[in-house]
């Protein structure tokens, strides 16, 4: 085969072999129409990397110039789409080497010296990433903005707060939002520091055991603004671990699982909220449907889909922990195999992620079937043992007397503020009228006024330090 069929093939590494691939091998190796996504990515690595190798010598100033130049027009292209993605030529590199060399000749195949694809596409991915991941942090915030926002209107409405799905006491509804902001802001704080792994250059490792050029890989670092937080170079510090590391990939998903598992359990109490049983909240039409069947019915479809959605990506974090637990070092093939999961999740994450701010700041709320539902379970039983305590009776006795007065109460049929005073003193004779106000729902919720307590004047706190955190 002559040197122009190869070129025609365009496989950068074919002189060594006798025979093309089979164009079933093509297929299953390529990976060019998952991974172009990187172009991006690719040229900004490229360019910082040529913009080096002029400074160190190794190209010209009119082979720098001629790379500037067709990356440029490579750039018009892709964003035109009149880019033509070849098969042939496996992944977004070759594709974009390929057309670089096309366009400027020479200089573009001087690009690649003193690397390789693998610490090529190590770079492409963390800097794709990164930048996904600065994204995806914006998305948390609004998600929070918008729960805080609902949390601030609902610091006085009463629902019944659950252990075990049964009523156990009742708390602010704007409090049980704040939990998820709660868990959002861990979210957030993960991403932000997974950041400073991913933003780690791996360009000049080469494929495997560094290079003989003189690099000048800090050079390249800054460039690209990979930098530690003092404004250092954050360059890998072994070249074998840099091409075959994919941990930040790992990390990412097991963060964006963490952020899904939230997701699913604030849409498990959607689901359970708007269901008849409870009645607490309703959805807007917009992102609920119908049935084909039911001409009653209105489903939560996001907030199910999303709780679907979940198990996929917590299904990517463990294919990519499968994917390189068995690995030797350096890179092997099987890391092409990173990129799908990766991207899924960004993707799934991200949309997630937007339709859930929109919709939480929709939400209806129902106070009183809240009430209603609260004043069921005995709710303020609790505050009944507190109440004996704060009388002098020891935490265990007061337990057991409160346990008595419910057992009464269960077998009359009604909730322990209508048992009447003669009543209730006789459990105790310490007991006296102010014991009504403790065992009301309002009293109950404003009597736990402490620092992460559920008492509306916290509520409102929490909301000011929430506000002030998020901007």
């Amino acid at each position: 085969m002559s040197t122009n069929q190869l070129d025609t093939k365009s496989q950068a590494w074919s002189a060594l072999f006798s025979e093309p691939m089979s164009d079933l091998v093509k297929r299953y190796t390529a990976s060019v129409f998952f991974d172009k996504r990187l172009w991006r990515a690719d040229i900004q690595g490229s360019l910082a990397h040529a913009d080096m190798l002029h400074a160190q010598g190794l190209i010209s100033a009119a082979d720098w110039a001629s790379i500037e130049k067709g990356m440029a027009q490579i750039t018009q292209e892709i964003e035109a789409g009149n880019f033509e993605w070849k098969l042939d030529l496996e992944d977004v590199h070759l594709n974009i080497e390929a057309r670089l060399t096309t366009l400027v000749g020479d200089a573009g195949k001087r690009l690649h010296t003193g690397r390789s694809r693998n610490d090529q596409v190590a770079t492409d991915v963390r800097l794709w990433l990164r930048g996904e991941v600065d994204e995806i942090g914006v998305l948390l915030t609004e998600l929070q903005k918008a729960l805080v926002a609902v949390a601030e209107q609902n610091a006085e409405t009463i629902l019944p707060g659950f252990t075990h799905l049964q009523v156990a006491q009742p708390v602010s509804f704007g409090h049980h939002l704040l939990a998820y902001v709660e868990m959002f802001a861990r979210d957030a704080e993960r991403l932000v520091d997974l950041h400073k792994r991913i933003n780690r250059l791996p360009l000049g490792s080469a494929a495997l055991a560094g290079t003989s050029y003189p690099l000048d890989r800090e050079r390249v670092a800054r460039t690209l603004g990979m930098v530690d937080e003092a404004g250092q170079p954050a360059v890998t510090q072994n070249s074998l671990d840099a091409v075959s590391d994919r941990d930040f990939a790992i990390e990412f998903t097991a963060a964006a699982s963490l952020v899904m598992v939230h997701i699913s359990r604030f849409s498990e109490e959607l689901i359970l909220w708007m269901s008849q049983s409870f009645g607490f909240i309703d959805l807007a039409d917009r992102f609920c449907t119908g049935s084909s069947i039911m001409p009653q019915k209105k489903n939560p479809d996001v907030p199910e889909l999303a709780r679907g959605k979940t198990g996929r990506v917590v299904g990517h974090l463990m294919g990519l922990i499968t994917l390189m637990k068995g690995q030797p070092l350096a890179y092997n093939k099987d890391n092409q195999e990173d990129k799908e999961p990766l991207f899924d999740t960004v993707d799934t994450l991200k949309d997630t992620l937007r339709i859930f701010a929109e919709m939480a700041g929709g939400i209806t709320v129902k106070p009183e079937a809240m009430e209603r539902a609260a004043k069921k379970g005995y709710a303020t039983a609790t505050d009944l043992a507190d109440y004996l305590v704060k009388k002098g009776l020891p935490f265990r006795d007061a337990h057991e007397v409160v346990a008595h007065a419910v057992k009464d109460a269960i077998a009359a049929g009604v909730d322990l503020p209508e048992l009447s005073l003669d009543k209730l003193q006789t459990y105790n004779p310490a007991i006296d009228q102010d014991v009504f106000e403790v065992l009301s729902l309002r009293g109950s919720l404003n009597a736990r006024n402490l620092l992460g307590g559920t008492a509306p004047t916290q509520v409102r706190s929490q909301v000011a330090r929430h506000r002030a955190r998020l901007g």
